[in-house]
């Protein structure tokens, strides 16, 4: 397990990669949540897929278009690396990385 703390503006985030899974806890929700758990932002969503304008279902196709590049990647740091690329994207800074429960590591 690699967990990951992002700063965003005043807020904290934090994503924790546990083999194939993925979970997300920002200071709004009360513990660990998949992608499904998450309010995505129309305006990120569509720098990112910009087809997806005009479509009802925006939320959900970019969903799964998420999970299924997380299961192309072979392992968990590979995954690490791509959430950390595509997060800075929308300017969410990489604070620390912290491998199996072992020492924090500063980021940068």
């Amino acid at each position: 397990m690699i967990g990951i703390i992002f700063q965003f503006a005043a807020e904290t985030m934090e994503v924790r990669v546990d083999r194939e899974s993925v979970y997300f806890r920002t200071p709004q929700s009360p513990g660990f949540t998949t992608i499904n758990g998450l309010k995505l932002d129309k305006a990120g969503v569509l720098k990112e897929f910009p087809e997806l304008k005009d479509n009802p279902k925006w939320q959900s196709i970019a969903r799964e278009r998420f999970k299924e590049k997380i299961k192309e990647c072979e392992n968990e740091m590979e995954r690490v690396d791509y959430i950390i690329s595509d997060l800075k994207k929308y300017g969410y800074k990489p604070l620390y990385l912290q491998r199996q429960g072992f020492r924090v590591q500063k980021l940068q």
